[in-house]
């Protein structure tokens, strides 16, 4: 088996400082560390229990099938702050049948980005009988 110590999600902007300015200031993500010089500098993001590197510089966005999933406390809060930020909200919070509160947003290059309340009664918190 192998033994994961640590994750990373790797994304290639088309416009790395445009992605710095979003994940960082408008996000707000805690910057874990960075290296390099320059636009293309790399700057790797706190992302909960995991890394999220912007780094380098890609001619493309990323395809549609690559999209973040990020668990929140609040998600009704977090809508708040980032409508207040200026962040484009692609689906406002809607609780779905699968009992997850979720809201829809994407990064400067497209990303899709679902913030998630997981509620305190849904399984993924709470196992009836364990």
């Amino acid at each position: 088996m192998v033994h994961v110590l640590s994750s990373r999600t790797l994304i290639r902007p088309t416009d790395p400082e445009r992605s710095r300015a979003f994940y960082g200031e408008q996000l707000g993500l805690a910057v874990y560390r960075e290296f390099g010089e320059g636009a293309e500098r790399g700057t790797v993001y706190f992302l909960g229990g995991g890394f999220l590197e912007v780094s380098g510089r890609s001619d493309l966005p990323a395809p549609p099938d690559v999209q973040l999933w990020l668990q929140v406390a609040d998600v009704s809060a977090a809508h708040e702050e980032l409508v207040a930020k200026g962040v484009g909200i692609v689906r406002p919070p809607v609780k779905e049948p699968w009992g997850l509160v979720e809201m829809w947003i994407a990064d400067p290059d497209g990303i899709r980005i679902v913030l998630v309340e997981v509620p305190a009664d849904h399984p993924l918190r709470y196992r009836p009988g364990i």
